[in-house]
């Protein structure tokens, strides 16, 4: 993203940096306040956020809030009812049927006033305040003060607000998912977007592009299963004489997950690509930097994120904002282990490679084909109520 006169750039790589500074925009918001995320955790986190919006609500401001129905299954049903009660207004994105579970809202956005913008991994939970080390899992996150990539960020929220509940206004729903398969790009900046499809989306194409003459690749990714044609990329980056450096999940929350991008390991070793995990806390930041860009978001390296959920990523290409991503990236590094191939795979054995492989499987074929059938049967059923209403 090249910045503007006036835009202002903050990353935030902890959550005892980004918690404050979002709550702190939540009370100097005057006009609008719109707050997506997947996990909404019924804690300490979760009470002051929603001790903040009923603030904001009550004077006057419009909030919003749309959390993942999956994500956040664990808050009461009437977690929100103060900020109801004040006028607010909150929805689960696809309410829990066994016929559609899985399809996700995976997006971390706030967005104040149509100005500031906070973006990221975080989710609203306990588990990520602190600093990543000592305590709380490793995340990072960005706070913009930026009006053109404000309004399509609250354009995209305004849609999926609107679908939350997968029933109403199907033909807007239909419209909509056409319309997020084209990135936003806004003076000054570019938003990345996906949604459940079976192609390469705007996400994967942005990505293959800076690939595809990239010498010096560095990416942090939480959950790591790309498809073929992103990991053929990585390999030809190391094949050519580029350097590829990996920070992957050493401690995971989804443990199948971590399972399956091990299964990737030894081939991209054998193509030169340099492989990190991160060992004291569990890992949930995303950042990709490819030569001179640098992305950021709520999307992983894996199918799920690029083919299965809605996420955001945002692109950028000044020189400070990138500088930035590196040092993020350098002190990552610092706290990561360095796999040895071919004596780390030999080490893991036949039962652990075994499981490798099924978690592969599992993720990487059985997971797609449920969730792209749900999808699809989702909008056939939609089409069918719209013939049979007019």
């Amino acid at each position: 993203m090249e910045t503007t006169e006036g835009d202002v750039l903050e990353w935030l790589s902890t959550g005892r940096e980004i918690f404050p500074a979002m709550l702190e925009a939540i009370a100097r918001a005057r006009e609008s306040i719109r707050l997506e995320t997947y996990s909404y955790g019924d804690g300490e986190i979760g009470r002051q956020f929603l001790n903040a919006l009923v603030a904001a609500q009550r004077r006057g401001v419009a909030v919003r809030v749309l959390v993942d129905a999956m994500g956040s299954w664990l808050l009461p049903e009437d977690y929100f009812a103060p900020l109801t009660a004040a006028g607010g207004a909150m929805r689960r994105f696809n309410p829990l049927r066994f016929w559609r579970f899985g399809v996700r809202d995976h997006r971390k956005v706030l967005v104040c006033d149509g100005r500031t913008v906070f973006v990221g991994g975080f989710n609203l939970s306990d588990e990520y305040n602190g600093d990543g080390l000592i305590s709380g899992w490793c995340d990072v996150g960005a706070r913009l003060e930026n009006p053109a990539l404000a309004g399509p960020l609250a354009a995209a929220f305004d849609d999926l607000f609107d679908l939350a509940d997968f029933d109403r206004r199907p033909l807007l729903r239909l419209r909509a998912f056409k319309r997020r398969r084209k990135a936003v790009k806004p003076p000054g900046g570019e938003v990345l977007l996906s949604q459940p499809g079976g192609g390469a989306g705007e996400i994967q194409r942005s990505l293959r592009r800076d690939l595809a003459q990239a010498r010096a690749v560095e990416i942090i990714s939480a959950y790591f299963l790309p498809p073929w044609r992103l990991r053929r990329d990585l390999a030809r980056v190391a094949r050519r004489g580029g350097r590829v450096r990996l920070i992957l999940a050493g401690r995971s929350d989804v443990p199948v997950a971590q399972l399956a991008g091990r299964s990737l390991y030894r081939r991209l070793a054998r193509a030169g690509v340099e492989i990190y995990e991160y060992q004291p806390q569990i890992l949930h930041a995303k950042l990709f930097i490819i030569d001179g860009v640098a992305y950021t978001g709520s999307a992983n390296l894996d199918i799920r994120s690029l083919k299965l959920n809605y996420e955001l990523l945002l692109r950028f290409t000044d020189k400070r904002t990138v500088t930035g991503a590196r040092e993020i990236f350098a002190r990552t590094l610092s706290h990561s282990a360095r796999l040895e191939f071919p004596a780390w795979w030999k080490a893991q054995g036949f039962l652990t490679r075994w499981k490798f492989r099924w978690a592969n499987f599992l993720l990487a074929r059985v997971d797609p084909f449920v969730a792209l059938r749900q999808f699809r049967a989702a909008g056939a059923g939609d089409q069918r109520v719209a013939r049979e209403s007019r």
